[in-house]
């Protein structure tokens, strides 16, 4: 029986700068850090991870990662203080969430998203 997801973990060229990124969006570093080559963010009761990879390990759009945020709408405006570009607005959509996309550095796709219900 599957229980949940522990962990997804996220290739990235540039640690100093994922680490900076997912910083400002609240993520909380409890392994390594911007000069490691694994770093392991907490988030709920999982980890996001980033993993060091190769100047030249190139990867195209893999998907998306869609994490729950008790406040969408907070931290969107978190992201544009903290200087990001979220790649849309919050909205509510018809399957019962709201959320937004924002692109990390590395061009991974993170929806944050809370159940409308």
């Amino acid at each position: 029986m599957i229980h949940g997801i522990s962990a997804v973990t996220l290739a990235t060229h540039d640690m100093a700068g994922a680490v900076a990124f997912y910083r400002k969006l609240g993520f909380e570093v409890v392994h390594g850090g911007p000069d490691q080559g694994f770093t392991s963010f907490r988030a709920g009761a999982g980890h996001l991870n980033l993993i060091a990879a190769p100047a030249d390990k190139r990867w195209a759009w893999w998907g998306r990662v869609i994490i729950y945020h008790s406040d969408v709408d907070a931290l969107h405006a978190r992201a544009l203080a903290a200087g990001l570009r979220p790649d849309t607005a919050p909205r509510d959509a018809e399957w019962g969430e709201r959320y937004f996309h924002i692109t990390d550095p590395d061009g991974h796709e993170l929806s944050f998203a809370r159940p409308l219900h």
